[in-house]
């Protein structure tokens, strides 16, 4: 299924339809010979077969109704992959991860967030809709990081994407429900763990927020993702989950503990070509700083050099036929 584009980034099986793969955010019928309509049967076998003798995703399809784990096929490719049911059977989403760390120049991302490598504190966000590339960009970041910096590196994710070697930089990756039961256990653990820089999957609940907080004010870089589409309503959704007699200090920490909120779509390319990433990028400022402790910041009102905006720019590039267009 691979094969049939370069630009595969899921395949999807589900139940009365032909395999599917995804490319540049369109679906793609696959009609093999004997799969021209996948039945409840065919789903479930492949859902099996993927799970293995697994037995973390197998109680969590069968108590949760969904199990995210990751697969890989060697020499092909890895995925991370969400098998649930509906309608009383399995459907089941294989993100394709590619086996090499993109790069910034491969990614097309904006020089600004090399500086992030250079952070020895504090919090960096990522942020955008499902699929937008959240992970190959803090990948691309931890990568160079890695050959750069000599630091303790430490990531916990659900479930591991990107597999990251050891070069300068020695790096652990710890996997939910396999080598940790919570985000928030394991990002406490941390603490007592060494590392300079701690990345986090993704900011799930308050406990997994307030440790990272915590972390960020003790000396750590902590890096995650959150499913928002610009800062202001990062800043909103990560104070959104407390209390409201503790929203005011939490925003107060927030805007002392954040360094870069980095919000991403993509679109595609005019040569449909894959597509590209529009990159919104929020630094810490004084005045950034102080806009988050009192009320949302739209980048708009940033300081000029506190905030690169290129979604604007790309969209009309794109508008105009552009396909060559560059974020940043």
């Amino acid at each position: 299924m691979l094969r049939n584009s370069p630009h595969v980034s899921d395949l999807i099986f589900s139940p009365g339809r032909a395999p599917q793969i995804e490319v540049s955010g369109q679906l793609m019928e696959l009609k093999y010979k004997g799969l021209e309509c996948l039945s409840s049967q065919d789903t479930l076998s492949i859902a099996n077969d993927i799970m293995g003798k697994n037995e973390t995703p197998v109680r969590k399809l069968e108590q949760d109704g969904s199990a995210d784990l990751s697969y890989g096929i060697a020499g092909v490719a890895r995925f991370r992959v969400n098998i649930f049911k509906q309608r009383g059977s399995c459907a089941i989403v294989m993100r394709v991860v590619p086996d090499k760390i993109p790069g910034f120049d491969e990614l097309h991302l904006p020089e600004a967030l090399k500086e992030i490598v250079d952070l020895r504190n504090g919090v960096v966000l990522v942020t955008g809709p499902t699929g937008s590339g959240k992970s190959s960009t803090l990948a691309a970041i931890l990568d160079k990081m890695n050959d750069e910096k000599a630091y303790h590196i430490l990531t916990i994710e659900d479930p591991i994407e990107f597999l990251h070697r050891h070069k300068k930089a020695t790096i652990h990756q710890r996997e939910l429900h396999s080598d940790t039961p919570t985000f928030a256990l394991a990002l406490r653990a941390a603490l007592r763990q060494a590392p300079k820089v701690i990345l986090v999957g993704e900011m799930r609940d308050r406990e997994t927020i307030e440790i990272a907080l915590e972390a960020s004010e003790t000396g750590h870089l902590v890096m995650s993702t959150l499913h928002t589409i610009d800062a202001s309503k990062t800043v909103e959704r990560i104070v959104g989950v407390f209390p409201m007699a503790d929203q005011q200090a939490i925003r107060t920490r927030l805007s002392k503990a954040f360094r870069y909120i980095v919000s991403q779509r993509l679109l595609p390319r005019k040569d449909g070509k894959g597509r590209i990433a529009a990159v919104e990028i929020l630094k810490s400022t004084m005045r950034t700083k102080a806009k988050a402790s009192r009320f949302s910041m739209p980048c708009a009102t940033a300081a000029p050099r506190a905030c690169c905006t290129s979604m604007a720019r790309l969209t009309s590039s794109f508008a105009r036929g552009s396909s060559n267009s560059k974020p940043g």
